[in-house]
């Protein structure tokens, strides 16, 4: 799953189940959470129920997986429960079995079938209906409003950035607040670790981490929750270019347009009747890149690998950004600055000086990794080893200890009891720590090891 995947599905997984019985009755929201929520195998499970009209046993469907293919059965399995898609029955003298939720069932239909009139895929309206602007104007668009977020975030950190994007509106230095990415001292702004780690994210993260926020505060702002979430799942699966009308949106989703807009994920033209999605908004709930040309990608080229790093340290950046140039000195030295390039050479003092503003080493690494050039992405290690293990040695002068959120088991009845549950910890990737002489042990993630648990107490 997706960085931007699991931002959306931890607030998903938050909510009451009778939020997700309104959410689901939207057939544009069944799809978009199918799409994007869902393992392969987790869609290969409903796709088998959808069109049956009986629950399915749970021995039938567990013989579809191989004996060495547990892991991921459990886990699709798990993650269908807890988005509340898949249900269990038990009548008295049948067997358990399974069987999708309603409605999400009828929503997922509708949604592969077509037909009905709930325009949850929104209402498009033809070309002279709309003003008619191109999808090069609504890109530009997106990037400036979006760089104009991010450059006010990059500004905070004293870091000047010449010909910034736009001035970002009072509500979105709201949200940047309500999230912790920067925080005002009297009239000075400073951006906090959270809001590096933002920064160094690639767009569709970006983007889902500041919807989570909006959602969040949703009823503050007097919106309806529900509303909020189908809006944002419609908008994913909308056409990029075409015009849409407002006509048929609730007071909510109308007010939301202004917000969205100052993001750069929507445009409404001045008075006018209709909306365009930008390519931040139709690309919510897929894979896809959330710019033709990301932020942190070259302004003339499409790829967003435009860093060289050499075993000396040395850092070259093919890139005219502004924005883009401010974010590597955050942790660079930089020397040198051509039209279409900047020298630079990462050093124990920048390095320093970044981890005392509150960036990692690994939101380093992963900000080179991700954004390295084609002709490094061919060599067997991104990186060169010298330079990562260097960059991680000089943070772990001044950082000694490292703290982990999560969950301790403990108080198991019998030692059997505690390795079977702390193999399957390990079978899933969240077990951190355990002492077996004590029984205890530590996860990042409690829901599926709890759910193994209540599953052998009651066989």
């Amino acid at each position: 799953m997706s960085v931007s995947s699991l931002r959306s599905f931890e607030y998903l997984e938050g909510l009451p189940g009778t939020t997700f019985n309104r959410l689901y009755k939207q057939p544009s929201t069944a799809l978009a959470i199918f799409r994007r929520m869902l393992s392969h195998l987790a869609k290969s499970f409903v796709m088998a129920l959808l069109y049956i009209s009986h629950p399915m046993p749970v021995t039938d469907l567990e013989a579809w997986v191989r004996p060495d293919g547990k892991r991921e059965r459990d886990h699709a399995i798990n993650l269908l429960e807890r988005l509340h898609i898949l249900t269990t029955t038990a009548n008295p003298g049948k067997p358990r079995a399974y069987a999708l939720t309603n409605p999400f069932a009828a929503s997922l239909r509708l949604a592969l079938t077509g037909g009905g009139g709930h325009k949850s895929f929104g209402v498009p309206l033809n070309d002279s209906q709309g003003n008619q602007v191109n999808v090069a104007e609504l890109d530009n668009y997106a990037r400036n409003q979006w760089e104009g977020v991010l450059g006010y975030m990059v500004g905070s950190t004293g870091v000047g950035i010449a010909g910034s994007a736009v001035e970002p509106s009072d509500g979105v230095k709201t949200i940047l607040q309500w999230g912790n990415l920067v925080v005002v001292r009297g009239r000075k702004v400073e951006i906090t670790k959270e809001g590096f780690a933002f920064i160094l994210q690639e767009v569709n993260a970006q983007v889902w981490t500041i919807l989570v926020l909006y959602l969040q505060n949703a009823p503050e702002l007097g919106m309806d929750e529900v509303d909020v979430l189908s809006f944002l799942f419609m908008l994913g699966s909308l056409e990029l270019g075409l015009s849409y009308s407002k006509a048929n949106l609730t007071p909510t989703q109308t007010q939301m347009l202004q917000d969205l807009g100052d993001f750069g994920i929507v445009y409404t033209p001045s008075d006018s009747g209709c909306f365009y999605p930008t390519r931040l908004a139709t690309t919510l709930t897929s894979d896809a890149g959330g710019l033709r040309s990301s932020t942190f990608a070259s302004s003339s080229s499409a790829n967003s690998g435009f860093i060289v790093i050499e075993t000396n340290y040395r850092i070259y950046a093919y890139t005219n950004s502004n924005l883009q140039i401010a974010i590597i000195g955050l942790f660079t030295r930089l020397n040198t600055q051509y039209p279409n390039m900047v020298a630079g050479k990462i050093t124990r003092e920048s390095i320093r000086r970044a981890v005392s503003m509150g960036i990692t080493s690994d939101q380093i690494i992963s900000f080179l990794t991700s954004h390295a050039h084609p002709q490094m992405v061919k060599n067997q290690t991104i990186l060169p080893p010298t330079v990562v293990d260097q960059i991680r040695l000089w943070q772990l002068e001044g950082d000694r200890m490292k703290a982990t959120v999560g969950f301790l088991f403990k108080e198991f009845n019998t030692q059997p009891e505690f390795e079977g549950v702390c193999r399957y910890a390990e079978e899933i990737g969240v077990l951190i720590w355990k002492n077996e002489s004590q029984r205890k042990f530590f996860v990042t993630r409690h829901e599926q090891v709890a759910a193994y648990l209540r599953n052998k107490r009651t066989q």
